[in-house]
């Protein structure tokens, strides 16, 4: 009840522009939240280090292919970096999923599940021709963090 008096306050403004534009709305603030939080949590320098050494590393692979134990060494290092990595991402990760199951409670209250909130101009197998709020909230979220993981510079 008082989140959602809470989420009702924060979000209110966006449900008077109608379906699914309320669903696209809330969608980005949420993923530019996100993003923003992946951004100033994490060491995006340390991180885009090790995106790079990994991708040294799969070059290496490439070229020790035939050798199982010079392969076994750099899979070693693989498995360090992408422990290091993941240590970096899981941060924020858990900073925002509390937040976001809330939000995802509200939304589901708020906008009945069988309802359509996006009517496609074809029909996807196992979904039909329209998207409820969650399908919408997803479809969304991947494009805005697309485009948001560019713009802000992420790694």
């Amino acid at each position: 009840m008082v989140l959602e008096k809470f989420f009702n306050f924060i979000f209110g403004w966006a449900i008077s522009f109608g379906n699914p534009w309320t669903v696209i709305i809330i969608s980005f603030l949420l993923t530019l939240l996100v993003n923003l939080t992946i951004k100033f949590l994490s060491d995006q320098k340390l991180m885009k280090e090790l995106k790079e050494e990994g991708e040294k590393f799969k070059k290496e692979m490439k070229e020790f292919k035939d050798d199982p134990h010079k392969l076994m060494e750099i899979q070693k290092k693989v498995m360090e970096n992408s422990l290091n990595y993941m240590k970096q991402s899981m941060w924020p990760t858990l900073f925002t999923l509390l937040p976001l199951l809330l939000v995802f409670r509200w939304m589901g209250n708020t906008f009945k599940n069988s309802e359509i909130i996006l009517q496609l101009p074809f029909s996807v197998p196992l979904i039909g021709k329209g998207l409820g709020w969650l399908g919408t909230y997803i479809l969304f979220s991947l494009i805005f963090s697309l485009i948001l993981r560019k713009v802000l510079k992420l790694h």
